[in-house]
């Protein structure tokens, strides 16, 4: 799903949300955010606390059809497992991919946190690259 294609689909409240989780992000959110805006992460842009159908996305890179998460304690809870197997699929559906790190992860494990993350986007984005530059494999 295009970018263009989630603003149809606009929710006022959920913007307003987005906008205000921007506002306070967890410490682990604003680290990671230093990493990966302004595109410092191999030239990819992302995004923070994009409104996506029903849901806000943490960090959403378009190009690779790629969403970081964040995890706190929440996310550890059968509920909360089951939330995100739910999020997981309708993103899915939409040709996203979420990738998740725990809190923990982010903050003691940075150097391989961000390998993951462009080795994924890289080969998300690498079809693209063969088709348009000719040499289709």
């Amino acid at each position: 799903m295009q970018l263009k294609s989630v603003m149809e689909n606009d929710n006022a409240n959920l913007r307003r949300f987005a906008r205000e989780m921007r506002k306070e992000p967890t410490s682990a959110e604003k680290a990671l955010w230093k990493l990966l805006r302004n595109r410092r992460l191999a030239g990819f842009k992302f995004r923070r606390q994009v409104p996506f159908g029903p849901y806000i996305l943490d960090n959403y890179c378009v190009r690779a059809r790629l969403v970081v998460e964040i995890d706190g304690d929440s996310h550890a809870t059968p509920e909360g497992q089951e939330n995100d197997r739910k999020r997981d699929a309708f993103l899915a559906t939409n040709g996203i991919l979420v990738l998740r790190f725990w809190n923990g992860t982010v903050r003691n494990e940075r150097d391989a946190v961000l390998d993951c993350i462009a080795d994924t986007c890289a080969e998300r984005v690498e079809p693209d690259r063969r088709v348009n530059s000719g040499n289709v494999q």
